[in-house]
């Protein structure tokens, strides 16, 4: 695995364009684009102030930057660097902006700060093709979703969901069901089709724990609804049933997974070393912590961390699910269990393999072409897992280097 050299960025903003030619990095008010193949600078644009979110358009032309405190967005044009594009809210606020699947329109959410307010727009969702816009919305104490056709932007369906406090929307990937959810209350998921009508409603059990996180599998055959009870439901999309449920167990024994554990190594110095090594800065990547994955023989006791139930958002819960491109495997990440990435095998229904890191998971994402789990966990090292086996890489870079987020190449 090849690596550049290390470039500076503020708040993690760094994304490769959609098409793949190009990588924009923030650094404080000034926004960096770079050849992806020879890393040269291309354009230099200098915000009115501090970006805190950039996105580009679907097209890769242009550039949004978002200055959330001032409530500005710039935009800015590739093919005109001259040019640039100045949206004001002003006295109401901006708490997000977001392109729209053409790339030519450009959504502000603004809050006025009013505690008395009763009607605040909560989740906007598109549909993967770009045809449809659905906008949830609370009025009155009640919750409404509203479904946009994108072209000319006409309100195609308005209705009143069968929610408490309504939670989040998400479009399947084939943009013919709409799945809407309710507060960690409670344990609801709703179904609706294009024109409104309710499909399915799945509830798991009276008195359950509320939903944390759902994810659609690329083909839409699967709906994953991962809970605050530290449990994964499989819905169908024939009937909207639950075809299997995942548990996350603190022992495993389960013969037909296999278990990765991290192993750190510190490398040997010698005492002739010793003159050398005070002459290398302190971040050197030549004595670094190395790390490899050993299986482990079962049963495996999983380092499980207590969750402080008396505090606000407690570390409970399957927070994170991921599936692969091809359809065939599932990544969780259960809180309490902040170490371990679990992978899950979508054609026999069962535990494939399990990934347990000797610090906590920040993030994973599958490689966009092939059935390759990519993980970090804020350290210099990316991790890799395929059904082949597992990998640790080394990011080598002078000084601390922390991996908090990749980010593959999709094209």
């Amino acid at each position: 695995m090849n690596f550049s050299e290390v470039f500076k960025q503020s708040n993690q903003l760094c994304r490769v364009s959609p098409d793949g030619k190009y990588l924009a990095t923030c650094v404080q008010y000034r926004l960096v684009v770079r050849d992806v193949n020879t890393l040269q600078i291309l354009h230099l644009y200098t915000c009115l102030d501090q970006i805190v979110h950039m996105e580009w358009s679907s097209d890769s032309l242009f550039i949004l930057c978002a200055m959330y405190k001032r409530g500005l967005v710039q935009v800015w044009s590739l093919e005109q660097p001259d040019w640039y594009c100045k949206i004001d809210e002003g006295s109401i606020g901006l708490v997000s902006s977001r392109w729209s699947p053409d790339g030519r329109h450009i959504l502000n959410t603004t809050e006025f700060h009013n505690l008395t307010m009763l009607n605040s727009v909560s989740w906007i969702d598109f549909s993967r093709d770009g045809c449809y816009m659905a906008l949830a919305e609370r009025r009155d104490c009640r919750d409404y979703v509203s479904v946009f056709v994108c072209d000319d932007w006409h309100l195609l369906r308005h209705f009143e969901t069968e929610t408490q406090d309504l939670a989040g929307v998400e479009w399947s990937p084939n943009g013919c069901v709409l799945a809407v959810w309710d507060s960690c209350l409670e344990y609801k998921v709703l179904l609706y089709s294009l024109d409104g009508r309710l499909l399915s409603t799945f509830s798991a059990y009276e008195w359950s724990l509320g939903i944390k996180s759902l994810a659609w599998s690329p083909s839409s055959q699967f709906l994953a609804i991962g809970s605050y009870d530290e449990k994964v439901r499989i819905l169908n999309h024939i009937t909207w049933k639950k075809v299997t449920e995942f548990d996350h167990p603190a022992t495993i024994n389960n013969t037909k997974a296999v278990v990765y554990k991290e192993v750190e190594r510190k490398p040997v110095v010698g005492s002739a070393d010793l003159s050398i090594q005070q002459h290398i800065t302190m971040g050197s990547t030549l004595f670094n912590t190395q790390s490899k994955y050993e299986i482990c023989p079962l049963p495996v006791q999983v380092p499980v961390v207590k969750p402080d139930l008396d505090r606000a958002n407690p570390k409970v819960g399957v927070s994170s699910m991921a599936f692969s491109s091809d359809n065939r495997y599932l990544a969780t990440k259960n809180d309490s269990m902040a170490c371990v990435v679990w992978v899950w095998d979508m054609q026999r229904l069962g535990l494939l393999a399990v990934l347990e890191q000797t610090s906590a998971v920040r993030c994973f994402q599958w490689d966009p072409r092939r059935p390759r789990l990519a993980l970090c966990t804020g350290n210099a090292k990316l991790y890799l897992w395929s059904p082949a086996g597992c990998v640790s890489v080394q990011v080598p870079a002078e000084g601390t280097v922390a991996v908090t987020r990749p980010s593959p190449q999709t094209s």
